[in-house]
């Protein structure tokens, strides 16, 4: 199957598929006479678990590893659970930063009058005034 036909089968956009290849995400396409990538059915199974790591959140780094550990089928669970924990708790740790943030930004808009005046604390803030 070409490049287009791939970024339909497994939801990953051409540009992305190129570029997974050109960093080793992805074994490198076959190529026809002509030059142009051919894919084969495995290779979309590739690019959908990359496609759902991903989603979860995962670095290209991590997932390069999750993609080892999926290809090694000696592989201990134990690893891929632990790799799976600390990104959680790095995701928690994210949401408790928006959260801070959000709060943050609630409390500053709360105090704008929100009217004709110039004065903002929201503005303020962002100078660095308050």
């Amino acid at each position: 199957m070409n490049i287009g036909e791939i970024a339909k089968s497994s939801g990953v956009n051409a540009k992305l598929i190129r570029h997974y290849e050109s960093i080793g995400l992805i074994p490198k396409a076959a190529r026809t006479e002509s030059g142009y990538r051919f894919y084969k059915e495995s290779d979309v199974q590739f690019l959908r678990f990359i496609k759902r790591a991903r989603g979860l959140g995962f670095s290209m780094k991590e997932i390069k590893t999750l993609l080892g550990l999926w290809r090694n089928k000696s592989r201990k669970s134990q690893d891929v659970k632990i790799l799976a924990e600390k990104h959680i708790k790095e995701l928690e740790t994210k949401i408790l930063e928006m959260q801070e943030m959000v709060d943050n930004l609630k409390a500053l808009s709360h105090n704008c009058h929100g009217d004709s005046r110039p004065e903002c604390p929201i503005i303020n803030t962002l100078e660095g005034d308050q």
